[in-house]
């Protein structure tokens, strides 16, 4: 049996809103909108591969908190996993990406989410009304 290829995502809040990133590469997901992550290196544990992408990605240091869901479903054959995060040093910075924007519960579908990403976003936003 093939090991689970495993991408990490950041569903960073602050103040009730989430975190968005839009993807500045590969070209056909230019503009697109996503979780800050990217793939687990071999020897890194999932939480350690999620706070080294925020540093890389968004000059952040992020704590990850509770996961969110079980295994999403990406179209390469990878499985994302999604944890809740809270910035601990730094203001996030669109290090690799085009944009970052911050949207409350009512903005959350005003970007075009990349497709693999959407199932995460209704569970978040779930998340942040019970919170709100």
């Amino acid at each position: 049996m093939e090991p689970v290829r495993l991408v990490v995502g950041a569903a960073i809040v602050e103040d009730g809103r989430l975190l968005a990133a839009q993807r500045s590469r590969p070209a056909e997901l230019r503009g697109r909108w996503e979780f800050p992550g990217g793939k687990v290196e071999p020897g890194e544990t999932e939480r350690d591969a999620l706070v080294r992408e925020c540093v890389e990605e968004l000059g952040v240091r992020i704590a990850p908190g509770e996961r969110v869901g079980g295994d999403w479903p990406l179209d390469n054959g990878y499985v994302m996993r999604v944890w809740l995060a809270a910035v601990r040093a730094g203001i996030p910075e669109p290090v690799e990406h085009l944009a970052l924007r911050w949207l409350a519960p009512d903005e959350l579908y005003d970007v075009p989410w990349l497709s693999a990403d959407l199932p995460v976003v209704a569970a978040i936003e779930k998340i942040l009304r019970n919170n709100g």
